[in-house]
């Protein structure tokens, strides 16, 4: 029996959406595991805690004990906010436990329902089941007509339901050769942890788009979204789970098998940019290195010449100790991000609203007055937030604001797993990188080029002289499995060149 414990009333994040201004496309999901270890519940929510990058919307735990069976706790917010008293913890026991942090990749934020929270939990006829998933279904509108039309009914909004029910219309013998049944019939991206009374499951899709990790913890197991979660539970990192594969984890060891037709793999690119923690590995190489490798990349591209190289924070510090390292030109914190900003600020008034930017970064004006400024941030998807910050660098008493972007132009929305505006909403989609640095009104702006960001992630002959391994569709358009759903919805895939 499942029991769900009532959740937390949510809270208005409304304040922090209008100074982001929905100017950077927003992470993903973080998905963990854990299973032989007293307290499981406890790990994955440290867990979780270092994988909240990757969602700050919602997460969910489910756990299972040999005598009170399984247990769900979901919750609006943060980790540390819902997951940290030994009251609800207490209320999680048992040796095995999944959990997901979420950020929604389909309607308003805001509009979220507790039933949409991860994990999902399922009775079957061989027992319970939960699975939390990371990526997106691209064909999840054409599955959830099939099923309704044959009498599923959807207690969410959420694509990863869909898989739920084609686990519950399977006529195959056990959870996991269900599951293997029910991903056959689903396109886009996947990366899934999942759970049975005794077995801890983990997947991902044959083209590999979003990323799980397998490590070892005391004599237990746990499956995870990034390296960096393994290391909070001191946890050893064994390796990364391979496109396609499934493993089938019990207190006899780690099963592998390979259920999928095999297909190029296709990493998303975007993981080595924005998404992942600087401090995990993915590819057998570390994140930090990664985008600092990026900046010198960058730095041979497109020099200029200034006085300091300044990243936007945080996410465009290592790109920009790379370009500084590279150029010669030297390295400042030119701005300051508060890290104090969070859900307990003040009521978002108008006037709070209009503050913007302001509310989580300030120029050091020491540093930036008559100085000509090298700004390195890791994109640019709609420019609000770019020109907003380019006029606090002025108002500072910068000499000149040059924008450097650690990633080629954004200009494709995501399908498979990303939150990304619509493509008209995308400065890159209509216009040019002049027409992009007049509307910006800043001295110079340049991306890395596609090539540029293949060498900085270990591809030496660029994208075009390479078979690259990533996805890289957000930038090129070019898209590894066919939006389906969005192609049904009027979206024009880029044409034939």
């Amino acid at each position: 029996m499942s029991k769900i414990m009532p959740p937390a009333h949510p809270f208005d994040t409304s304040c922090l959406d209008d100074v982001e201004d929905g100017d950077k496309l927003k992470e993903e999901c973080g998905i963990f595991g854990v299973i032989g270890v007293s307290d499981a519940s406890s790990f994955v929510a440290l867990g979780l805690h270092a994988l909240q990058h990757r969602g700050q919307e919602a997460g969910g735990i489910v756990s299972h004990d040999p005598e009170q069976g399984f247990q769900s706790a979901r919750r609006f917010g943060y980790v540390r906010d819902n997951f940290t008293s030994q009251a609800v913890m207490e209320t999680l026991p048992g040796p095995l436990a999944i959990g997901h942090v979420r950020y929604s990749t389909a309607g308003s934020k805001g509009q979220t329902a507790i039933r949409d929270v991860q994990p999902f939990f399922g009775e079957f006829a061989m027992g319970g089941a939960a699975i939390a998933h990371n990526g997106n279904i691209t064909n999840a509108n054409a599955l959830r007509r099939e099923l309704i039309e044959r009498g599923s009914i959807f207690q969410s909004s959420s694509d990863s339901e869909c898989i739920i029910h084609l686990m519950a219309r399977s006529l195959q013998r056990n959870i996991p050769e269900r599951m293997e049944d029910a991903l056959r019939r689903v396109e886009g991206a996947f990366s899934v942890v999942a759970m049975t009374r005794t077995k801890l499951i983990g997947v991902r899709d044959p083209l590999g788009v979003r990323p799980l990790v397998l490590g070892k913890v005391g004599d237990g197991w746990a499956l995870s979204s990034e390296t960096c979660a393994l290391d909070i539970i001191g946890a050893e990192f064994i390796r990364e789970i391979k496109p396609g594969e499934m493993v089938v984890i019990t207190k006899d060891g780690v099963d592998s098998q390979f259920p999928f037709r095999p297909q190029k793999p296709r990493f998303c690119i975007f993981e080595h940019v924005y998404f992942s923690r600087p401090d995990s590995i993915l590819g057998g190489r570390s994140v930090y290195e990664t985008r600092e490798a990026i900046g010198r990349e960058l730095a041979k591209e497109a020099p200029v010449e200034a006085d300091l190289v300044c990243p936007v924070p945080d996410s465009g510090t290592p790109a920009a100790i790379g370009y500084s390292l590279e150029s010669g030109i030297p390295y400042a914190m030119g701005i300051i991000r508060n890290q104090y900003m969070g859900r307990t600020f003040i009521e978002p008034t108008e006037q709070i609203r209009n503050m913007g930017v302001r509310l989580k970064l300030n120029v050091n004006r020491a540093l930036i007055e008559g100085k000509r400024v090298i700004l390195v941030d890791d994109s640019v998807v709609r420019g609000t937030t770019s020109r907003k910050i380019k006029e606090m660098i002025l108002d500072a008493g910068a000499k000149e604001v040059h924008f450097r972007i650690a990633s080629p132009p954004t200009a494709w929305p995501c399908f498979y797993g990303v939150d990304t505006p619509q493509r008209e909403k995308l400065l890159a989609a209509t216009m040019s990188e002049e027409e992009m640095r007049d509307h910006l009104q800043v001295d110079s702006l340049r991306f890395i080029s596609l090539d540029g960001l293949y060498r900085a992630v270990g591809e030496v002959e660029g994208r075009n002289n390479a078979q690259p391994q990533y996805c890289d569709a957000c930038f090129s358009g070019e898209y590894p499995v066919e939006p389906a759903d969005q192609i049904e919805s009027g979206f024009e895939m880029k044409a034939a060149e």
